[in-house]
């Protein structure tokens, strides 16, 4: 049965955490998890070239406890996104998220990503395919608009060709993507922000469950726009202060019960236990952490523990703990709160 409504609360995409390539893998998932009970967690984008050609596993794997997560895909091709789509329901994602806001050369080239904001009939056409073969929530994840055309007109439009789909949730980062000339690190900071214009969307599709992405570092920025939209995404801020996901947690549900820091890290140190003995190196795990406790004594040598070569390579996860301790032994002397 297709579902072209959402068949959970808009709630659901309150606090989500971005797709970022290279950097939300099932460990940074599972960690963040940890830290933001009830946050909606997406996968870096994977395209449909690696399910239709790749190892579907390596790249669909994940562990129950990361749920709700979604699927983020990368294409452009209805039948390979429908396919695609339906390897995501089997595997157990909570929803098919469309990449239409990467502005990479290497996604240009493969005509899919922001460039995809050019052909909204393609996409409407990519999101009913994928409509047609799951009965879980089809998203779209894209830009206010491409280069330096700052018409509102663009966006509303392109919207509003994916919302006569029955397509109800709407992640807008609320810049333009520059498609040629600069990078992506470029993209996510050049283009000027423009949450109003972002707004203007809830005005015109008040059916629609629009979440703001895009610049949001501070707890109480986060709250405030989370009042303004239907939800906030979180991406670079949730990698460097992945702390800032359980304050925010807190503050958007007062008495949301968190796990105490050293929980979390007898939590992460078991899973590692786990993954490295099926393989996988202690660092992909570390590196998610790196920043948990930044504005704290004892964060540098947090980092600088977690981070050295020698130490990694012994892939022994006794080493969280070890980590754990020299910060409790440089000043916190218990918990430190809202980490």
């Amino acid at each position: 049965m297709t579902h072209r409504f959402p068949d959970s609360p808009a709630s659901a995409w309150r606090l989500c955490v971005a797709p970022m390539i290279d950097v939300t893998d099932r460990h940074c998932r599972y960690f963040h998890r940890l830290l933001a009970p009830k946050a909606r967690l997406y996968t870096e984008m994977i395209t449909t070239g690696a399910l239709m050609h790749g190892n579907v596993a390596r790249h669909l794997d994940f562990d129950p406890a990361e749920e709700p997560v979604a699927l983020q895909l990368g294409g452009s091709e209805p039948e390979a996104l429908a396919a695609s789509a339906r390897l995501g329901q089997q595997w157990g994602y909570n929803e098919i998220n469309l990449n239409c806001g990467c502005p990479s050369e290497r996604v240009q080239k493969g005509a899919f990503g922001a460039c995809l904001m050019a052909e909204p009939a393609l996409v409407a056409d990519c999101v009913k395919a994928m409509q047609d073969a799951v009965g879980i929530p089809v998203t779209v994840k894209h830009r206010l608009g491409l280069d330096y055309d700052d018409s509102y007109g663009f966006v509303r439009d392109f919207v509003g060709k994916i919302y006569d789909t029955g397509c109800r949730v709407f992640i807008v980062h609320a810049r333009n993507a520059v498609l040629k000339g600069l990078s992506p690190k470029d993209n996510r900071e050049i283009p000027p922000l423009r949450y109003d214009v972002a707004l203007r969307l809830k005005d015109d599709f008040p059916g629609a469950v629009i979440v703001l992405n895009g610049g949001i570092s501070e707890t109480a920025q986060a709250a405030q726009l989370a009042g303004q939209f239907d939800g906030v995404m979180l991406g670079r801020a949730a990698w460097h202060t992945p702390g800032i996901l359980s304050d925010i947690s807190l503050v958007m549900e007062p008495g949301l019960p968190l796990p105490e820091p050293a929980r979390v890290v007898h939590a992460m140190t078991r899973y590692a236990a786990t993954e490295i003995a099926k393989g996988v190196p202690l660092r992909m795990i570390a590196r998610a952490m790196l920043g948990w406790m930044s504005g704290r004594k004892g964060a540098r040598q947090w980092r600088r523990t977690l981070s050295d070569s020698k130490l990694l390579n012994q892939n022994d996860a006794g080493l969280l703990e070890k980590a754990w301790a020299e910060l409790m032994l440089r000043g916190e002397g218990s918990d430190p709160a809202g980490v």
